[in-house]
Parts: structure tokens; sequence; C-alpha cells
């Protein structure tokens, strides 16, 4: 029986370059969650932006179905990249990364600062920010998955994905 060849690359810095592009370009993402009630997959579009330090971040609603599950389990799927104008969709490069949620407490520090940065690159949020059931949530990424384009394939760490500092 022949050995089977990983499809995945090594990681390279033009693959580490592509990751980040994506995610700082994002303006939404696929958001993946468990639902608690069933235990099945959910997916979900959110707004997303990132934290000064380059951590995914969003501003979700308590009445959103992906809020509870993210309060009964953090772990979460964020999905992030574009089709093209022209092509086969599945040739364009997107990012799948795997985190653990986090929601930022209304009452310090934090929050004030993440709202400022946060609203500055979505002004519109500004209509909704302070109502009481909305909250941010950083998504601390624990791995992803990059598809550069057809055979294009990575693993990469959270160090992976850091801003360069």
């Amino acid at each position: 029986m022949a050995e089977a060849t990983s499809p995945l690359r090594p990681t390279d810095d033009e693959a580490r370059a592509l990751a980040r592009s994506l995610l700082a370009g994002a303006r939404h993402a696929a958001l993946a969650v468990t639902d608690p009630e069933t235990g099945a997959p959910h997916v979900s579009r959110i707004a997303l932006g990132l934290t000064p330090e380059g951590i995914p971040l969003s501003l979700i609603s308590t009445l959103a179905r992906h809020t509870r599950a993210l309060a009964a389990d953090p772990r979460a799927a964020l999905l992030v990249g574009e089709p093209g104008q022209k092509g086969d969709p599945l040739t364009h490069p997107r990012l799948s990364v795997s985190a653990l949620a986090r929601f930022v407490p209304r009452d310090g520090a934090e929050h004030a600062r993440l709202r400022a940065h946060y609203l500055a690159g979505h002004p519109k949020a500004g209509l909704y920010a302070d109502f009481a059931d909305f909250s941010f949530v950083t998504f601390a990424p624990t791995g992803a998955a990059l598809n550069g384009g057809f055979g294009k394939a990575y693993r990469l760490t959270p160090a992976d994905l850091a801003p360069d500092q």
C-alpha cells in the first residue's frame, strides 16, 4: 500500500502574511458554535474586527442563539475570506480559526478601550453598542487552517496569526 502524503504545505512567511491579511480585512465572519440544547453545530454570520493586539473581536447580542451557545461552551470557529467576482469560489483564499470565546465585562477599562477601537472600524455599531443586551467577545485563536487557493493548504498556530511586533 502506498504511503499517503499530506496535502498540507509547511507554514511559511507567505502563508502567515495571507492569514493575517484575511483576518485584518474581514468585516464579518461565519461563526460556528455548538448548540447547547441539541449538541448540533450552529453557524451564523457576525460582524468582525480585531483588538489592537490582533485578536478577533465581535459585538453580539444575548438575544442571538450563538451568544447562548458561547456562554455554555466557549469553543468556536470563525471562517473569513470572500470568493472573488470570477472563477470557482473554492479557489479563493479562506481562513478557518479555532478559538475560545471570552465575554468582555462591561464595567471595566478593557470594555471602554475595545468599544472605542471597535466603533472606529464599525461606526454604525454605535447605534446599539450600549444596549444592555450587547457584549464584546474576543476569540482567542487556538489554531487555524488556511486554504490559500487550490493546492495551498496550511495549518497555523496562534503565533502564526499574531501581528508582527
